[in-house]
């Protein structure tokens, strides 16, 4: 079961459209190949103002989308190269943005480490 925390970049006239999160669930799901209900996202924004990247002022055509993914197992690294990349343009398309704007993190494996309503993951 994958979980995608899912922050995007806004500027003070901006807002998360509407249904985005669903769209964004919608898109990792296909993209990672999951059944419906599997693929759980959490949205939030962060106002330009609270986003820098050193050296000097961000430009305002980047716009980025920041992604931490926990999954139960990774994968070889082939495999999420493979992965990465589709998931990337999945979530790009889902919220307007280019991909070259969507960072995604991998986070450890959870098997062993998560639980759900109190059963830890095998």
């Amino acid at each position: 079961m994958p979980i995608l925390e899912v922050e995007i970049v806004l500027d003070h006239n901006e807002a998360l459209l509407p249904g985005l999160s669903q769209r964004l669930a919608d898109a990792a799901g296909k993209a990672l190949g999951v059944p419906p209900g599997y693929a759980w996202v959490r949205l939030r924004a962060l106002p330009r103002k609270q986003y820098a990247e050193s050296g000097s002022p961000v430009p305002k055509k980047i716009k980025p989308v920041f992604v931490s993914l926990m999954k139960s197992r990774l994968g070889s690294t082939a495999e999420l190269r493979k992965e990465c990349a589709k998931l990337c343009r999945a979530l790009a398309k889902a919220c307007g943005r280019p991909k070259e704007n969507v960072h995604i993190i991998y986070l450890p494996e959870a098997a062993g480490r998560m639980s759900f309503g109190g059963k830890l993951m095998p």
